[in-house]
């Protein structure tokens, strides 16, 4: 039988075979895994942009076309027409739910909203001013003290850690929404819908009732919706990574929380919220601001533009741009801040500066200001993120889990360092 070759690579006059691994749809992989072995060499791709580490059928982006699609199906439909669990369902079990599925996770997830008096000592037992991120990575990983009985690799731990994490870190993060605005801790109630549930434990007075608005209720299940994957990015790649050594799916999501945390990642929202206010700050216009962009002036950061990924506009900012505009108009917050961004959004499509350096809003350009309107204090921007990214983090796990192929992760470098030296004495230095 003749072997298809389909790809060399040739080192030295040494000519050696590689192998392609296809895809569905976007790129095949070229299989280097032999490359050390059969020649003494590694590859070098600093920051992973050119390196799959796994194979998933969880996220397909494409991002010179500006596609995102959860399991096949387009993000802008599961926007419009879907629920953050019914998502949550799909990414971690991968076919949409029938509608007793669906009722099924939603009240198994309600029953185990409530987290243990330890929990919430836990809690109380940090500064009222450490970030919210902070904690919550560190409760994360505390839930498995709490809960040994959900930690295994086995599926009926599997299924219950999953229904944990859903369930217990949307209470914490509710919780740590209060303590940032100073109320006091109130318990979860048996029965209620995910999202209503979460705004109620957050926003609630002391008796616990909240009137909730429609219009913010959708556009907050819209965003966790718009958060949920987003293929083998810093933080999920953190989480496999961690996995990988076979740690508990509690440790390997508080890990991807701290990756979540960075500025790079997470916390870009919240830095483009403050762009804006040192806009206004500085006395500037958009225009000034933007030649100040151009010319490279310091502090002039342009936040909220372009994507590691998408080099045309993100599917997700779409979306969100039209929520945004509903939501604020009909509650009349920022409004100032709101006509800046679509102001700068309208001069950073037209510009040739923007445009050849394919600076597009990504998905970060607006949801500050959407999560401002419903009365999120900044802090609390990256948490609502995780809180979103929950079902991406526990379905890359389990998946990853799954697969016979899945080794533990193990770089290589090209070290540059002091080749050989002698130990001198501290006497003779």
């Amino acid at each position: 039988m003749t072997r298809v070759v389909d790809a060399r690579l040739t080192v030295d006059g040494t000519t050696r075979e590689l192998p392609l691994e296809r895809s569905t749809v976007g790129n095949d992989g070229v299989s280097v895994t032999t490359l050390l072995k059969d020649t003494g060499l590694v590859t070098v791709d600093p920051g992973f942009m050119n390196t799959a580490a796994c194979e998933s059928s969880i996220t397909y982006i494409d991002g010179d076309a500006g596609i995102l699609r959860y399991r096949g199906y387009p993000i802008e439909q599961l926007a419009e027409k879907s629920t953050f669990l019914e998502v949550a369902y799909l990414l971690i079990h991968g076919e949409l739910p029938s509608d007793e599925l669906l009722n099924a996770l939603n009240n198994r997830v309600a029953r185990h909203m409530h987290v243990h008096e330890g929990i919430k000592s836990f809690l109380e037992a940090f500064p009222r001013d450490a970030h919210p991120m902070a904690v919550l990575a560190g409760a994360t990983s505390a839930l498995s003290t709490f809960y040994p009985e959900s930690v295994g690799r086995d599926e009926p731990e599997i299924e219950l850690a999953t229904v944990q994490l859903l369930a217990k870190t949307a209470t914490v993060i509710a919780y740590l929404q209060r303590r940032v605005t100073g109320g006091e801790l109130i318990e979860p109630r048996k029965g209620g819908a995910y999202v209503d549930e979460f705004m109620r434990i957050g926003f609630s007075g002391a008796d616990g009732e909240l009137d909730i608005d429609p219009t913010i209720r959708r556009a907050l299940d819209l965003l966790l919706i718009l958060h949920a994957d987003h293929e083998q990015n810093c933080s999920t790649s953190t989480v496999r990574i961690v996995g990988s050594s076979q740690a508990n799916i509690y440790a390997a999501v508080s890990a991807g929380i701290g990756a979540l945390s960075g500025p790079l990642h997470g916390g870009a929202n919240e830095a483009a919220l403050s762009m804006f206010d040192k806009i206004k700050a500085d006395g500037d216009t958009v225009e000034q601001f933007v030649a100040k962009v151009k010319d490279k002036a310091e502090g002039a950061r342009l936040m909220g533009f372009g994507h590691r990924v998408y080099k045309s506009y993100d599917p997700r900012g779409a979306v969100v741009k039209n929520v945004a505009n509903s939501v604020l108009s009909e509650l009349g917050g920022n409004d100032e801040t709101f006509q800046m961004a679509q102001e700068l959004e309208e001069i950073a499509l037209s510009d040739e500066y923007f445009i050849e350096r394919k600076l597009y809003p990504n998905v970060d350009f607006y949801t500050g200001l959407l999560y401002s309107a419903m009365g999120f204090p900044r802090q609390m921007f990256t948490p609502l993120f995780a809180l979103g990214r929950m079902p991406g983090w526990i379905a890359h796990y389990r998946e990853m889990m799954d697969d016979p192929r899945t080794k533990i992760g193990r770089p290589r470098q090209i070290y540059t360092g002091e080749v050989e030296r002698d130990y001198v004495a501290i006497d003779q230095r």
